[in-house]
């Protein structure tokens, strides 16, 4: 690079740095995912009053903890599990006791490997009975050959969800994903766990978490079985979301940060799948997010923090990238043998490879000082934006990026207040709309308490009023679970 591009570099590291807030709790997306979660309780799978949906965030809301000035979150993701099902290793005996979240009567299935690594059928093993005197459940076998399907549609949730709630500049995009929940670690991903790491990431208490919040199954077939008319209904992908949760939330800041730069550089240059243009892409964010899991454990921390360059180490990432796209192997960072790109066009697998290998600091320093910076800067007022006019010099850049920062250190109370106000309308909104029970109740408190203990309370005292409007027109005895749960809060 030449003097004026490191200056130039450098000015990118700091404005990143002084931009990016950490940890921010009262995003718009995540005040929705709450309500979202909130919502799956107050619903019930398609005809059975007796199952209830049990709900995660996941995604980019929930393993972030930065707030970029750039948009970091896509849609909101939103996982849900039966609380009548339950899956199990095959060879597993069955649990006797399970979380208070799963019902009196659970169906066990038992994973069951397919001949394509990561999916697997879910054949249907046992009955769990809750007994009633040491709240531990008595399992009885059914006949073997019986294998789940995928359950078709949302039912109630998938009417009413992504419609109903609204961010602050418009409809914020919802994926809904039903899945089987696994209370263990998998053994397709046995030997994850105790694999020989040089550089000690993750360590041995993360990887402990990991192991302990199991897996999930998704109703998905491997792109070569959908059109099969058995495998296409029956077979299941193992889903580590929890996982990725937990270790993308132990990366450092400046990890954090590049993951965010890949997948916004990639979809900029059109090379990942995104909403407004499914199917476009080679790569997906998972593919993204997997060479970041990689990196973080195969990378020392000093290639991350010695004289480190946001664009350099973007450009190395980049380039590994290609090399698996020039291989067409890209390997699943849980499950051993497993190939995320063995479904993939060849074709434009290379095509992405070539394009990928060519990229350098000098583009992304490029890249971003146009495209990225721009979409950064529309939030400001005209008098900060003005000086963009010209950042044809590191001097004229760094001027014009000083006075960003500065309007954006600034603004911490007010956005932040900003925030907390567009929160108690999208709770307004919500209870108006969707009423609240007791499930619906404890679920968000339990999601509120994680982002905004303000917040809690204004949730608490808006269902005050609208439990005591409520009983006013319908009477005491529909809401007086409610009115238990809220004195209990109240005390």
């Amino acid at each position: 690079m030449s003097e004026e591009e490191r200056r130039v570099d450098d000015i990118i590291k700091k404005f990143l740095l002084n931009t990016t807030r950490l940890r921010p709790r009262l995003t718009r997306h995540k005040v929705v995912a709450a309500l979202l979660c909130s919502f799956a309780a107050t619903a019930h799978p398609p005809n059975d009053e007796e199952d209830a949906w049990i709900p995660l965030t996941t995604g980019s809301v929930a393993e972030l903890y930065i707030e970029p000035m750039h948009e970091c979150f896509g849609d909101i993701d939103v996982m849900f599990h039966y609380s009548t099902q339950l899956a199990i290793p095959r060879g597993h005996s069955p649990p006797t006791q399970l979380p208070d979240e799963f019902h009196n009567y659970v169906q066990v299935l038992e994973i069951i490997d397919s001949h394509f690594p990561g999916y697997v059928y879910l054949e249907l093993r046992y009955l769990l009975t809750k007994c009633s005197d040491d709240n531990t459940y008595n399992a009885v076998e059914y006949d073997r050959g019986n294998y789940m399907r995928h359950r078709e549609g949302n039912g109630e949730l998938e009417e009413h969800g992504p419609a109903v709630l609204f961010s602050a500049g418009g409809k914020i995009a919802v994926d809904n994903v039903l899945c089987a929940r696994c209370l263990l670690w998998p053994t397709q991903a046995a030997d994850w766990p105790t694999r020989h790491r040089n550089y000690e990431w993750p360590d041995s208490a993360t990887v402990d978490r990991v192991v302990s919040h199991g897996c999930d199954l998704v109703g998905v077939a491997h792109r070569q079985c959908r059109q099969h008319e058995w495998e296409g209904q029956h077979q299941w992908r193992l889903s580590f979301s929890r996982a990725e949760i937990v270790l993308i939330n132990s990366w450092m800041p400046l990890q954090q940060i590049v993951y965010h730069l890949l997948r916004v550089f990639l979809k900029t240059e059109g090379l990942t799948e995104n909403a407004d243009n499914p199917g476009s892409g080679t790569l997906s964010n998972y593919h993204i997010k997997t060479l970041m899991l990689w990196a973080c454990e195969l990378k020392p921390r000093s290639w991350w923090t010695d004289n480190f360059s946001f664009t350099a180490i973007c450009a190395d990432l980049l380039h590994i990238l290609s090399q698996w796209l020039n291989q067409g192997y890209c390997p699943h960072y849980f499950i051993t043998g497993c190939n995320l790109f063995d479904h993939c066009d060849r074709a434009n697998q290379i095509l992405a490879a070539e394009q990928l290998s060519k990229i350098d600091q000098g583009q992304l320093i490029n890249w971003f000082r146009g495209s990225y910076l721009h979409k950064c800067c529309q939030q400001c007022p005209l008098t900060v934006f003005r000086p963009f006019d010209d950042i044809s010099t590191s001097e004229k850049l760094w001027t014009a990026t000083s006075a960003v920062v500065q309007w954006r250190q600034s603004n911490v109370k007010r956005d932040s207040w900003h925030a907390f106000e567009a929160a108690q309308i999208h709770v307004l909104k919500f209870i108006s709309e969707h009423s609240v029970t007791v499930r619906s109740y404890f679920v968000f408190m339990k999601e509120v308490t994680k982002l905004d203990s303000g917040l809690r309370v204004y949730f608490i005292s808006f269902v005050c009023l609208h439990v005591a409007r409520k009983m006013s027109i319908e009477g005491s005895d529909k809401w007086m679970k409610v009115l238990d749960v809220l004195c209990g809060d109240l005390d």
